[in-house]
């Protein structure tokens, strides 16, 4: 006999935000990876020990390609943090799950878009595009959020 699972596990709208959560945790993992593979390529480290272990402190330096990776990732921090945070709390709303799917796979898609773009300098708008697509859902459940709690305020 199966033991029984944790509410949450039958929350359907939980579950489809953990996969989509789980999704954009991993791209930000690749970004780091991507990060630290260019570095190695273009020879431009952040710390001393790490210019010298790879062939000398003229190598501890900035490069505009390691500095776009950096910027995709922490855009990635500024948006993905508070969605991480949005959705749970919009996920014991008791929304309609293929509503909630839908904003879930809305940003999703929204910011691989967006990294997508920045990684490989698409044409503008693209990233911008991408960008205000992804913040849609996002500022639908923060208004569903307070809709929901200014009874308690």
């Amino acid at each position: 006999r199966a033991a029984p699972s944790p509410k949450m596990m039958e929350n359907t709208v939980f579950m489809s935000f953990t996969f989509y959560s789980t999704i954009l945790i991993l791209k930000m993992y690749v970004i780091a990876i991507i990060t630290g593979q260019v570095r190695l390529r273009k020879k431009a480290f952040a710390n001393p020990e790490d210019a010298l272990r790879n062939g000398g402190l003229q190598y501890y330096r900035e490069d505009p390609d390691v500095e776009r990776c950096r910027r995709a990732h922490r855009n990635d921090m500024e948006n993905i943090f508070p969605f991480l945070f949005l959705g749970a709390i919009y996920s014991l709303l008791d929304p309609s799950p293929a509503v909630a799917r839908i904003h879930f796979f809305i940003f999703c898609v929204g910011r691989i878009v967006h990294t997508i773009a920045y990684l490989l300098q698409l044409k503008a708008p693209t990233r911008s595009v991408a960008y205000s697509v992804a913040q849609l859902p996002c500022f639908s459940m923060a208004l569903q959020i307070l809709l929901a709690t200014t009874p308690y305020w």
